[in-house]
């Protein structure tokens, strides 16, 4: 199974091709338009579900699934945090939950990017049972922003989640720290001389346990269609089966 994240620095239709050459099974992208502006050419790869949220037709947070792959929104949804999702994925031999996310809504006064992750597992926390979990997206966060005193640092949230037993992909598979990342996921202004680590997967154990592959997209590469990179996330074939097909 391969799950993608990338911030397509909106207008996707243009730029689909090129992420889905890399064969995702859930492809999770922010700053993408809503599905009926979504006109691929025929030789793009058609997904089997797509789920948007936003108010901003022009750019939401899309969710696509490919193959035998099958997403369903949660029934529990709290439209508070209007960019942090939680779906049901299934597939004949597969189900997980996962939270696709981007942490950025400005009208939220009380804090309007990593906050809203903060909120979120607070009121999910139901939902973050430490088996067949993912979070998954553009954070807008890394340690080196945290706030002496701040609650909801960064470092507080990856604490937090790590206590319910869901870790950062990349952190464990490349042996990174917080806040000294060797891959970058955001060239600010495409700069390369501005680099920040601001997207992440984060899993339970169970499923850290098969990932296979972790790549960061290359910035000379994927300049050209925005300002982050994709997170190309793969885990083995024998993930952890379907319970409800048992």
């Amino acid at each position: 199974m391969k799950i993608i994240t990338w911030n397509c620095n909106m207008a996707f239709r243009k730029k689909a091709r090129f992420i889905l050459e890399h064969n995702p099974d859930i492809l999770v992208i922010q700053e993408c338009e809503h599905p009926d502006k979504l006109f691929f050419p025929d030789d793009v790869t058609k997904p089997t579900d797509v789920l948007w949220f936003g108010q901003n037709f022009n750019k939401g947070l899309a969710i696509f699934s490919y193959n035998d792959f099958h997403l369903t929104a949660l029934k529990d949804q709290n439209e508070n945090f209007r960019h942090v999702i939680p779906i049901s994925v299934t597939s004949p031999e597969i189900d997980f939950n996962m939270f696709a996310i981007w942490a950025n809504n400005p009208p939220d006064k009380d804090g309007a990017y990593i906050e809203q992750v903060w909120k979120a597992i607070a009121y999910y926390d139901r939902l973050l049972i430490n088996t067949k979990t993912i979070l998954i997206g553009d954070f807008n966060s890394n340690k080196i922003w945290d706030r002496r005193g701040r609650l909801t640092n960064h470092e507080n949230i990856v604490n937090l989640l790590e206590q319910k037993g869901i870790l950062s992909t990349y952190h464990v598979h490349h042996k990174q720290l917080q806040g000294l990342e060797a891959h970058p996921t955001l060239y600010m202004y495409r700069h390369e001389n501005k680099p920040y680590h601001i997207d992440y997967c984060f899993a339970s154990e169970d499923i850290m346990s098969k990932i296979e592959t972790f790549v960061v997209g290359d910035f000379d590469f994927w300049k050209t269609y925005s300002d982050h990179m994709p997170l190309i996330v793969t885990f083995s074939s024998h993930l952890f089966p379907n319970t409800s097909l048992c």
